[in-house]
């Protein structure tokens, strides 16, 4: 395969109502942002990381890891401002094209050290235009409350099939985005065109909203990933 120029872009904001701070909290002993940066500088396929942020505090902590900041504007850092806002900006503040941008979140940190490349490589060789990390979800019966009335999503439950004969389903992990420039340039989307997804366990869809989330992925974090990433050289820059 042609050796490609694939970017990472970190995304962090300042400010967060569920957990305050929560990308700067320890974290399984680091801050919680540093284990997206080193799960990045550990791939192989990535020439350069940025980091894009509103927050003085956690850009330092990108430029004590090695990184790029990229300080965010306001008007792109609320509580409902988009991702692709941020990563459109900082497109913009680059002077070159890359040919891949990685798109990585800190509340999704359980990434295996070989997710990323994995992600990468299905994203060049498949030629897509956008990939994602997803768990696989064999035996997930889904409601959605519709006022008084409960509405099945996924399945009859009528003709309530064996787990064996359900289609399996496919759940975003948040963890890993992979797409061209071009692509989120026209469609403001991290997913267009042709798309494809990297597997993941389902325990690694698991994201940090609040302080019962924290406390799950942290443990997931222990079992699965601690161990492997305290084998590589973790040290900053």
């Amino acid at each position: 395969m042609i050796k490609k120029n694939t970017i990472a872009v970190i995304l962090a904001r300042g400010g967060s109502k569920g957990i305050p701070g929560k990308n700067i909290k320890l974290f399984c002993g680091k801050p919680l942002l540093a284990w997206t940066i080193i799960q990045a500088k550990i791939s192989k396929k990535i020439s350069k990381v940025y980091l894009s942020s509103d927050s003085k505090k956690i850009l330092e902590i990108g430029k004590k890891y090695g990184i790029i900041p990229i300080k965010r504007p306001k008007n792109i850092s609320g509580d409902y401002s988009k991702s692709e806002e941020a990563v459109l900006h900082l497109l913009n503040k680059i002077d070159f094209t890359p040919d891949g941008i990685v798109m990585l979140e800190p509340t999704a940190p359980l990434r295996a050290p070989d997710d990323i490349d994995n992600c990468i490589n299905n994203f060049y060789t498949n030629k897509l235009d956008s990939c994602f990390s997803g768990a696989i979800l064999e035996d997930f019966l889904i409601w959605k409350q519709d006022k008084k009335k409960l509405i099945p999503i996924n399945y009859n439950y009528k003709k309530r099939a064996t787990r064996q004969l359900r289609d399996p389903q496919i759940k975003e992990t948040g963890a890993i985005y992979v797409f061209k420039p071009k692509m989120i340039n026209k469609y403001k989307n991290r997913l267009s065109g042709k798309i494809g997804y990297s597997k993941s366990n389902v325990w690694q869809s698991f994201e940090i909203d609040n302080l019962k989330d924290w406390e799950l992925v942290g443990l997931f974090f222990k079992k699965f990933l601690l161990n492997k990433y305290n084998k590589f050289k973790l040290n900053k820059s």
